[in-house]
């Protein structure tokens, strides 16, 4: 796991499976992280939620080119960046497809594909699993490596955190259908070592939290 960073943090890299990731965190107010895929063998890179600060992610991008922006879901502030780093790039866009529609209104950029739980994001020779989670938003997506040998790593955004999944806002079928959606595609699927990077704060493991999944059901929240 990554240790805990903040916005004005330096960025920091592991390497897992052929995957270089870089975290960052950006914006003071939300606290938002953003995530810079790079394929170690074929160079390849992508990025998970162009949140904020263009000029930070353009700087962390830096000359290299970009193929991919992934957007995990359709909340503003996990795209407020989206349009100057396309512009600057010219990388294709994707997110969940009950959300692209929300995104290209407010962002005025088109999202060059649309995916749904089952397919995959392939970054250079790396293939990223496309996980749906519906109930933070219609359209909210994960990404999972799961790499030969180590520990798999899922890109969560803003389904799920230290602590508990999204918010749904105070709705019981949304609330219901993301912790549905996080124990059988995430919980049922993947090991206690898996890594989990949300869209905010820390990072944690499924197994740090998997002994909590019912309390949050009792909660509801």
């Amino acid at each position: 796991m990554f240790p805990s960073l903040r916005p004005g943090d330096a960025p920091v890299t592991t390497t897992s499976g052929g995957l270089r990731i870089t975290k960052i965190a950006v914006d003071y107010a939300m606290n938002n992280n953003a995530y810079l895929l790079e394929c170690v063998r074929s160079g390849e890179r992508a990025l998970i939620d162009a949140a904020a600060e263009p000029d930070v992610l353009l700087e962390l991008i830096g000359l290299g080119a970009l193929a991919t922006v992934v957007t995990t879901h359709a909340h503003w502030d996990h795209h407020r960046a989206l349009a100057a780093v396309v512009r600057a790039t010219d990388a294709a866009v994707v997110a969940g497809a009950a959300d692209a529609a929300e995104i290209t209104a407010q962002t005025s950029v088109i999202v060059d594909r649309a995916v749904t739980g089952g397919d995959v994001v392939m970054v250079g020779e790396v293939p990223l699993a496309v996980v749906s989670l519906v109930g933070h938003t219609p359209g909210s997506i994960a990404l999972v490596h799961r790499p030969r040998g180590a520990a798999p790593h899922a890109f969560t955004g803003d389904s799920l955190f230290p602590g508990g999944v999204g918010n749904t806002h105070g709705d019981p079928a949304a609330f219901a259908s993301l912790l549905a959606g996080v124990r059988a595609t995430l919980f049922d699927a993947l090991p206690d070592e898996t890594v989990v990077h949300p869209g905010h704060g820390d990072d944690t493991t499924l197994g740090a939290e998997r002994g909590s999944l019912d309390e949050w059901e009792r909660r509801g929240w």
